[in-house]
């Protein structure tokens, strides 16, 4: 595995150094620190500050490869990423505010739209990286995400749950909802919800990682939120998928965006697969309230 650290070489961005090494170290991986200075000038300063930062990866046995670049730093990160293939890339989330679409420096939230690889936002002080918590959404399209995280979660020895929220539904679907509580029901039924959950449930075990399945109903950015905070999570892991035509870069939905708000753990955005071909309207209700 490749991955890509960021930073800016100030003293905030060791909350993304300890992260990066926290993975770099039981993945093996081939790590690389990358600096951008926005002014020339500033770029053997940069370096020094680098060479510092490195030296914690190095006590953790991760020897990083250190890039100094100038220029605007999104575009810099956008060129390097085409450039050189990374299977993750970390980065910080400067704090700005609870006002407007974006609590946290607008750059984190491009990079996250612009790059091809996932992306591992820094956010809190991560002491530990055991619990994972994937929104899955219940969609085929997400397992690549859910494969992704395993391999981590195998590398670190960490548990997963896959939690999906439902919308409340009307009182004439009150058997659906039923049926959705009983997870073990639930997985074991043809339903398309069912039938992906087990899937993605399955993936996991198959790497050795203890998964469950839990389910809530409302609205989903305070369900998810709620989990977390009785689950004691130290990672969530929420999606992006590709624009379609010839845009390159990810849609960020609002619950991405929502959960790199007002998450005080790391997030990771991992890279959601294009939609089974062939699916159409009347398949996707066939399978949603077809037989157990």
């Amino acid at each position: 595995m490749k991955i890509l650290i960021c930073s800016d070489g100030t003293a905030a961005a060791e909350t993304t150094i300890h992260l990066g090494g926290s993975l770099a170290a039981p993945l093996k991986a081939q790590t690389t620190l990358l600096g951008i200075a926005e002014a020339s000038q500033d770029e053997d300063p940069l370096r020094e500050a680098l060479q510092k930062q490195a030296q914690s990866l190095r006590a953790r046995g991760v020897s990083p490869d250190i890039i100094v670049q100038s220029g605007e730093p999104v575009r810099q990160i956008v060129d390097h990423t085409a450039k050189t293939s990374y299977d993750l890339v970390v980065i910080g989330a400067r704090w700005t505010g609870a006002t407007g679409h974006y609590w946290r420096s607008v750059k984190t939230y491009e990079v996250v739209k612009a790059i091809q690889p996932p992306v591992l936002v820094a956010i809190g002080e991560c002491e530990k990286l055991k619990r994972f918590l994937v929104c899955t959404g219940g969609k085929e399209f997400i397992e690549p995400a859910v494969r992704f995280t395993g391999e981590i979660a195998a590398a670190l020895g960490a548990s997963v749950t896959l939690l999906h929220v439902m919308a409340e539904p009307p009182a004439i679907y009150v058997n659906l909802v039923q049926l959705e509580e009983k997870v073990d029901q639930l997985l074991e039924s043809k339903s398309e919800l069912g039938t992906n959950l087990r899937r993605e449930k399955r993936e996991l075990e198959r790497l050795a990682v203890p998964a469950e399945v839990r389910l809530r109903h409302g609205i989903v950015i305070d369900q998810v939120f709620e989990e977390v905070q009785t689950g004691d999570y130290d990672l969530i892991v929420t999606g992006t998928s590709q624009a379609r035509g010839l845009l390159g870069h990810y849609i960020m939905g609002d619950l991405t965006r929502s959960i790199l708000n007002r998450a005080d753990v790391p997030v990771l955005v991992a890279r959601a697969g294009p939609p089974a071909a062939g699916r159409t309207l009347w398949k996707a209700i066939k399978g949603l309230f077809g037989g157990r």
